[in-house]
């Protein structure tokens, strides 16, 4: 089966030949018009983007063979990522290739604001030698604020720690031992703005994030603070800092992201010491080679084996993980897809437990695929991306649990589930590593392969019964392909897990519910 990939964004070469090099049929056809773009986008498989390319909800209903988009960079604000989830498209960037790049230009605004560079150079150049107008400032000694120390605001830390200069930063995420191992202080935002001489912001744009450097919070600022953004628009309140700038509060601002781009027109551009320059944050020749190669290879390893690398939206599993984790996944879906048909609409709760050697691997992607055979039953075109999505929405509480023993089985994958009436437990493992097996169906040992057309049969443990059963799938012309039995204890509730060839009608449901001692009868598909 063919893979095709469009590249709709101006593009390194090398991505191409990337994907050409796997055996993925790519185009490249950068400078499309949305129409043009919704037009072919059904046709692929994959969509590899820069920033110029906007991935809508309306161009992704049209969407529908992708699986895939890839965005070459960081910022994944053209990808309208709710809309990708709930259609089940991996949505992947590229946050190191280019982090060097942006984290430099970063420093480099930084210098300029602290010697005055731009205004300097145009005054020298107006043929004007004005050496006492332009008085700045050391960065020895001085304090950098970092407002997110992730990525690319820890590559900050330490070029501004070679600077000699001292660093806190604010960051929810940062936790204390990592702080320690990048030398920071970890603070939090007020004393940030409170002791910082520069302030640069490294942080993604979200609704926690927005205006994070708001009227207010710039007001907190130390008097005569100068800052940076090479990050997203949107961070800073770009008319309050018009008026810290005018006002003297703020010393200096260097802008390489606007709230609008293209930023053709803005209140900030003329006022003295403001600094502006067009997103040139990940523009080296180095980085747009980096991203482009990364892009290619990460979709590539999706397209072609599994791997999730940098996706947004779902967790990762490395390219060498997926082949390890594929039979986990093929049983941890058919135990989600069995509580899904046997308990419907009760579900309110799902604990996915692993046991002996499947708890040495990666447990995300196993969770996922639970949670997509468990969602399976209520939407359709379910995968492992919507499927924590759909979850969510529907109030599901999902928690994951590592058991580090090994019990009856060299390896188990187990479900809980919480309904109105309590918990019930499924569990199974692999036959020779890469057969799934259920072994336990609420509490009922069995030994079945959960496959095709199935019925799942709760009934007295009487005899007769099996013979009784025989005869109706028999005069219903349903051949029975394997037959599975479990029971609490004799003579009390049994269940049977028959796998059927073809389907079974709701007539032939039914005849099944009459037969004496039968409890509960669901037609099961895997």
């Amino acid at each position: 089966m063919t893979v095709r990939v469009l590249i709709s964004d101006k593009m390194d070469p090398k991505a191409a030949a990337i994907f050409r090099e796997r055996g993925i049929e790519v185009d490249e056809k950068p400078g499309l018009t949305p129409d043009e773009l919704k037009a072919i986008i059904g046709d692929y498989d994959g969509l590899a983007i820069r920033s110029a390319t906007k991935v809508t909800k309306a161009l992704l209903e049209s969407a529908a063979k992708l699986k895939v988009v890839g965005r070459a960079g960081i910022g994944v604000d053209n990808v309208d990522i709710p809309a990708a989830t709930a259609r089940g498209v991996v949505v992947m960037n590229t946050p190191f290739g280019n982090s060097i790049t942006t984290a430099e230009h970063a420093i480099a605004l930084m210098f300029a604001l602290a010697r005055q560079l731009p205004e300097a150079d145009a005054s020298t150049q107006a043929g004007k030698w004005e050496k006492n107008r332009f008085m700045g400032v050391e960065l020895t000694g001085k304090t950098l604020g970092l407002i997110g120390c992730g990525n690319i605001g820890s590559i900050v830390a330490s070029r501004a720690l070679g600077l000699k200069m001292k660093v806190a930063a604010f960051d929810p995420f940062l936790t204390p031992e990592r702080a320690v191992e990048l030398g920071v202080d970890k603070v939090e935002l007020d004393e940030l703005l409170r002791r910082a001489d520069f302030i640069t912001l490294h942080t993604p744009l979200t609704d926690q994030t927005r205006n994070i450097l708001s009227r207010e919070n710039l007001a907190k600022a130390k008097a005569g603070v100068r800052i940076i953004n090479c990050a997203r628009g949107g961070l800073i309140d770009e008319g309050a800092l018009k008026d810290a700038l005018d006002s003297g509060h703020v010393g200096g601002a260097a802008l390489d992201v606007f709230m609008t781009e293209p930023a053709t027109a803005s209140p900030l551009f003329g006022t003295p010491g403001f600094i502006s320059t067009p997103h040139l944050g990940a523009s080296t020749s180095e980085a747009q080679v980096n991203v482009a190669i990364q892009v290619a290879e990460q979709m590539s390893d999706f397209l072609l084996l599994g791997g999730v690398t940098n996706a947004v939206n779902m967790p990762s599993l490395s390219a060498e993980e997926a082949p390890r984790l594929k039979p986990y996944m093929a049983l941890a879906e058919k135990l989600g897809k069995l509580v899904g048909q046997v308990l419907g609409e009760g579900i309110r709760s799902a604990s996915v437990e692993v046991e002996g050697a499947a708890a040495e691997l990666n447990q995300k992607p196993i969770t996922g695929a639970v949670l997509a055979g468990l969602m399976g039953s209520y939407s359709d075109s379910v995968n492992m991306v919507n499927a924590p999505f759909l979850a969510k929405e529907r109030g599901l509480d999902v928690r994951e649990v590592r058991h580090e023993r090994e019990g009856d089985y060299h390896t188990l994958v187990a479900v809980t589930v919480g309904t109105a009436a309590g918990e019930v437990r499924v569990a199974g493992t692999l036959f020779g590593n890469k057969a799934p097996r259920l072994v336990d169906i609420f509490g009922v040992g069995v030994e079945a392969e959960l496959t095709g057309s199935m019925l799942y049969i709760v009934n007295s443990d009487e005899p007769g019964f099996i013979g009784k059963l025989g005869t109706v799938l028999g005069e219903a012309e349903i051949n029975i392909a394997t037959f599975n039995l479990g029971r609490r204890a004799a003579g009390g509730e049994a269940v049977a897990l028959v796998a059927v060839d073809g389907d079974v009608s709701r007539g032939v449901v039914a005849q099944l519910c009459a037969l004496p001692g039968v409890r509960e009868v669901v037609p099961l598909s895997f």
